[in-house]
């Protein structure tokens, strides 16, 4: 009898059943559960918004997820350009650093566990798997009212509606069944006069990437390919480029459908795809070419490919190769990029051509507002890679960090058209713009060229002290010899004035010259050493000695300059472990991850820059040099906790305690008692590190520079919030009944006896709402 709960009653025959159907509703629906859908719904969800985040797979992540396996990266570009310290923050910061800190082996399946986690740990999210948007209806011609999405695990179709919509799906699903304005290939040269617009023979939209991984079994393993395998392996040009060792998403250049409608003949193109992949792995097995092939099995073969380029939605400002290259200034700015201007040719694997034509900015470049809202349709934000660019803009912009910031960026937007009852559009009238890109920067939004000025922010009515300020003294302590073979530089964030003496410590080993060179950046805030401000060729006898550098230079401002050494097979330079928030040691060497051959010259008429590459090398690597500076620089004050600017930029921006402080500290006091509510605290997770998400790994789970433990203090000395074992960048300590208090001490670690702590900003509030409005 138990059994009689799942039949149903006994009924006529009819002509139609019909599905199951949930009405939902909410103040935003986030279609697209990649990247930038996830940190777009986690965004508008924080802040206060009902969020629906629907997504036609099993998992988040989209093509960073388990079924594509393709590395989160954005402006820092594997460490291989001049953006340095360009690592995105907010959401997109939180995940990877999450993910560094529980996943530093890169296992893609901890990632999808890890998005999954963050999605429903937020109560105002309602998350939706496995569900497809199929149909849209319309209050009238420019206005969405709902869509209609089935899931393919409970038979269910879901009518979704609110009075916002994000699309954040890729090939814009909902932007285009809504009717709003898109482009899809390529523009020509003439339109918006792009050097860098592809031809017809080159091609005019990337295609789709599908990669395997490969697994050591200990004894030998025979493969049998299936019948559709690619049999004749030099029909790929590049064959040769093939080995045993390269697997995942190190194959990016494995790619097809270029050709073909990117949209509706995925299916095709991932039959190519297979037949290549099949292929590329009986060549290994079978040809007799990779004896160290013999233990190894095909472990895992993508089921989906990853999408580069398909639709392109047209928002009231479209981006173009001069906003990159030009880095032009946006009063409506909300987000960053720094990837290169990356295209590649149509027919993918199949071409004579390289794999890539990555060209790179000077700096990374602002992403205006006015591109991620659809211009016709008045409720729609864009995020993510289908945002209103060019084809050669979007070269640069579709990466999956960068996406990401996007997205956060259309998070807030809605949160805040929401809570003022505005249209996306209505953010750039009045106040309403300022209080937005405010709003962003709070949560980490790194904006270039704005800094956060918060008049909620108590911390600016305090009088502001610490135990100590690290004065910048350069580094004299030498443990290590390394050779000068390849240009090497080092950076220092100097104050303005007649610059100091630096005093380096040479390893000789023959009578030589040293070349060295003083320069700087020709516009501010990047970190392209592109202005020579003087140089000498010094004489050094063999032996180890002091090397003293005077240059007679004044700089106008506080900035950072570059000391320069030529490459010398016969000198070596002292270096230290000591390492500094800020503070990096760079190397004219060559990274051919990211088309880096030490020097970019490109071809007449593309419209991009000529300029060397200064990159630091990853960790244990990249010790600062044994370069002390006869004048000590106070560019570590704890005025920088209050400046707006949360990482290194034209100078650290932050405070650092003296290393032999043996309790580094910072003090707020006010006047009258204060009621705090929240305290955010922001930390050196070294925004330089790219923490690719999956296949590379880090050497460490934990940023050296974070600070891991501290203890917060009020006016009577208890302690009212202790943390142990940090690494993530913001920490929010939420007082539901709020602390009262004239003042606050916060007490910290240093994070080894090799760096001593720092902080970049400490913020406090008297109420835990977010959002100015």
């Amino acid at each position: 009898m138990h059994f009689e709960r799942y039949f149903m009653k006994i009924e006529e025959p009819s002509l139609k059943r019909y599905l199951n159907q949930v009405d939902l509703s909410a103040d935003l629906i986030v279609a697209g559960g990649g990247l930038s859908g996830v940190c777009s719904a986690i965004t508008a969800a924080r802040q206060g918004a009902k969020v629906v985040l629907v997504q036609d797979r099993p998992v988040l992540g989209g093509n960073s997820s388990s079924e594509v396996r393709l590395w989160i990266l954005g402006a820092t570009s594997h460490m291989g350009n001049n953006n340095r310290w360009a690592r995105e923050g907010g959401v997109v910061d939180e995940l990877l650093v999450e993910n560094t800190f529980r996943n530093p082996e890169g296992n893609p399946v901890i990632l999808d566990m890890i998005l999954l986690d963050k999605v429903i740990q937020e109560p105002n999210i309602q998350l939706l798997l496995n569900t497809a948007i199929y149909d849209i209806e319309k209050k009238d011609q420019d206005t969405i009212e709902s869509i209609q999405a089935f899931c393919s695990q409970n038979s269910t179709s879901y009518r979704l509606s609110a009075p916002l919509f994000c699309d954040a799906t890729g090939d814009g699903i909902v932007g285009f069944l809504s009717g709003a304005a898109f482009r899809m290939g390529a523009e020509h040269k003439e339109e918006f006069n792009e050097g860098m617009a592809p031809t017809e023979e080159y091609g005019e939209l990337l295609g789709h990437s599908l990669y395997f991984y490969s697994k050591d079994t200990g004894k030998p393993v025979k493969f049998i390919p299936p019948s559709f395998a690619l049999t004749d392996i030099t029909q790929i040009p590049r064959f040769r480029n093939f080995n045993a060792n390269e697997f995942g998403c190190k194959l990016w250049w494995v790619e097809f459908g270029g050709r073909l409608d990117t949209v509706h003949d995925t299916e095709k193109i991932k039959w190519e795809l297979w037949k290549v992949v099949y292929g590329v792995w009986n060549y290994i097995k079978n040809s007799g070419q990779f004896p160290e092939a013999e233990n190894l099995t095909l472990e895992w073969v993508g089921t989906i490919p990853g999408k580069r380029e398909s639709r392109r939605f047209e928002g009231d400002y479209m981006m173009t190769q001069h906003d990159l290259v030009e880095q032009r200034s946006h009063k409506d700015a909300i987000a960053f990029g720094g990837w290169s201007i990356d295209l590649h040719p149509a027919d993918g694997v199949f071409s004579e051509r390289p794999g890539c034509n990555q060209w790179h900015s000077k700096g990374i470049f602002q992403i205006p507002y006015r591109s991620i809202y659809s211009k016709n349709i008045t409720n729609l934000f864009l995020a993510g890679r289908i945002i209103s660019v060019s084809h050669v803009t979007f070269g640069a912009t579709r990466v999956m960090a960068t996406c990401g910031y996007i997205g956060q960026a259309a998070g807030m937007a809605a949160a805040m058209c929401i809570q003022g009852q505005l249209q996306p559009r209505d953010l750039l009238t009045g106040e309403n713009l300022q209080k937005f890109q405010q709003n962003l920067m709070r949560e980490g939004q790194h904006i270039p060229e704005f800094s956060l000025s918060d008049d909620q922010d108590l911390a600016l009515q305090a009088i502001l002290t610490a135990s100590s300020e690290y004065q910048l003294k350069g580094f004299e302590r030498v443990d290590l010899w390394k050779s000068l073979v390849v240009p090497s530089a080092q950076m220092f964030p100097l104050k303005a004035g007649i610059l100091p003496v630096f005093s380096v410590h040479i390893h000789a080993l023959d009578d030589t010259e040293l070349k060295v060179e003083l320069r700087m950046s020709s516009k501010k805030g990047n970190f392209t050493p592109d202005v020579t401000l003087a140089e000498e060729n010094i004489p050094i006898k063999k032996g180890k000695q002091v090397v003293d550098i005077s240059f007679d230079v004044e700089i106008e401002a506080d900035d950072y300059v570059y000391l320069m050494f030529g490459g010398n097979s016969d000198a070596e330079i002292g270096c230290t472990e000591q390492r500094l928030s800020g503070i990096l040691s760079l190397f004219n060497s060559k990274n051919k991850a990211v088309s880096n051959n030490g020097k970019q010259v490109p071809p007449e008429g593309t419209g991009v820059d000529e300029f060397e590459f200064w990159c630091p090398q990853r960790r244990p690597n990249g010790q600062n040099f044994a370069i002390a500076v006869s004048e000590k620089q106070r560019v570590y004050g704890v005025e920088n906790l209050l400046n707006g600017i949360d990482r290194p930029v034209s100078q650290p921006n932050a405070w650092v305690a003296e290393i032999n402080d043996p309790q580094p500290a910072v003090n707020l006091t006010w006047e009258t008692p204060q009621v705090i509510k929240k305290i955010d605290l922001w930390f050196d997770s070294d925004f330089d590190h790219p923490m690719e998400s999956v296949l590379m790994t880090h050497p460490e789970n934990v940023m050296p520079f974070c600070v891991r433990d501290y203890v917060v203090k009020n006016d009577a000395g208890d302690t009212i919030f202790e943390q142990k074992n940090n690494y993530q960048t913001r920490n929010q300590i939420l007082f539901e009944k709020g602390v009262l208090t004239k003042n606050l001490t916060i007490e910290l670690q240093h994070p080894s006896g090799n760096i001593p702590a720092a902080l970049f900003a400490v913020r406090c509030y008297a109420d835990q709402n977010n959002i100015i409005w």
